[in-house]
C-alpha cells in the first residue's frame, strides 16, 4: 500500500520518542507533528532531516484503513494498546 496524499494520520495520531525537527523530544499521541502542512502532508519529506522513524514507517491497510478516520482509529488504538503507561 503506499501513502494517501494528505492523509498524515501517522504524524497526528502516534507518539514519537525519537527527536524531530522542530520537537526535539518526540511528540505525544494526538498533537500534530509540526512538519505537519495544512493540507497534511510533510514539508520535510524526502529532505536530509526527515527523521528515520518517517521512514520507516510503512503504510498497511491493517492500520491506515480505508481513509485518514479509519487511519486516525486504528493508530489511536494502536497506540493505547502499545503504551505502557
Amino acid at each position: 500500500m503506499a501513502c494517501r496524499p494528505g492523509c498524515g494520520a501517522c504524524c497526528i495520531a502516534i507518539s514519537i520518542s525519537s527527536p524531530l525537527p522542530g520537537m526535539p523530544v518526540g511528540k505525544p499521541a494526538g498533537v500534530r507533528c509540526v512538519n505537519l502542512k495544512a493540507d497534511n502532508t510533510c514539508s520535510i519529506y524526502g529532505q536530509k532531516n526527515y527523521p528515520r522513524v518517517c521512514a520507516n514507517f510503512n503504510p498497511d491497510p491493517q492500520v491506515c484503513g480505508n481513509d485518514f478516520s479509519e487511519a486516525m482509529q486504528f493508530l489511536s488504538k494502536l497506540e493505547d494498546e502499545t503504551n505502557p503507561l
